[in-house]
């Protein structure tokens, strides 16, 4: 969606993990809200029992100190790397949760359920509108999809952008689906859950769950257009690449112009 119309300040705070605050114009939305301190985190799972997760980094915004939140963007409630006890005790302060629809289910309350590829339009001052979509994702390998369930990713539009969409890629690793995002939409920014998650105590395999750095940058040939901003790719013990992975795949790529990592904790204004 590209608009003559005067365009909205874009603002998007990494606060660690999964999680970001992103601001358009007067709308705030919360990705994967995670604001658990490092340590580790014991989780009983009715598909793999009793297991531990080693959280390593602490958030960098606390949740107290986030102020009034319009939308949660939840890729997933079933894992606590995307959504932690302290990030499920939040979601009632938020003015709606979208999410999975079989997440909606299980989560009650203000969560409302989003079909793959249905569309969610949030009201903000100023006439201000954002067209909210959710698009395909795949937690891993085919034969761990039902073990592993359902995620969602986000695009995320409104008048007066100039560059295009901002996609929220959510867990997922690269498979055929993917291509038709860019097919749709003309995406602007793109915030990608790289990390190449694995566990095989949990899982019995070395399989990736989420982009490796490599399946990023051959993702991001894409999106031509998009600044990729790296999320879900530090904090966590079982993610098995981090920055460095990911600088070298994308220099490798010839995409290291398109790449930008933000600071954590600090609002960084995003030409959208």
């Amino acid at each position: 969606m590209m608009s003559q119309a005067t365009p909205y300040p874009v603002r998007i705070t990494h606060i660690g993990g999964p999680t970001a605050l992103i601001e358009i114009g007067s709308l705030r939305f919360l990705t994967d809200p995670t604001f658990g301190q490092a340590g580790p985190q014991s989780i009983v799972s009715p598909t793999f029992g009793a297991y531990t997760l080693e959280k390593k980094a602490a958030p960098s915004v606390q949740a107290s100190e986030l102020g009034e939140v319009h939308a949660v963007l939840l890729s997933h409630d079933q894992h606590i790397d995307n959504l932690d006890l302290e990030g499920r005790a939040y979601l009632p302060q938020a003015g709606t949760v979208l999410t999975t629809p079989v997440g909606a289910q299980r989560l009650g309350g203000n969560a409302q359920g989003v079909p793959t590829w249905e569309t969610v339009t949030l009201a903000g001052a100023d006439k201000l509108r954002v067209r909210v979509t959710s698009t395909p994702t795949r937690h891993g390998p085919v034969e761990l999809a039902e073990m592993m369930g359902d995620v969602t990713g986000w695009v995320l539009e409104w008048e007066g952008q100039q560059r295009g969409a901002l996609y929220i890629s959510g867990d997922t690793v690269l498979f055929e689906e993917l291509q038709e995002i860019p097919r749709r939409f003309k995406i602007g920014t793109a915030l990608l859950h790289l990390g190449a998650a694995a566990n095989r105590r949990v899982l019995g395999t070395d399989s990736n769950l989420t982009f490796t750095a490599r399946e990023g940058a051959l993702f991001a040939k894409e999106l031509p257009a998009a600044t990729i901003i790296p999320i879900h790719y530090e904090g966590w013990s079982h993610l098995s690449e981090g920055r460095a992975e990911i600088e070298s795949a994308f220099t490798e790529a010839g995409l290291e112009k398109q790449l930008r990592f933000l600071p954590f904790g600090q609002p960084v204004l995003i030409e959208a």
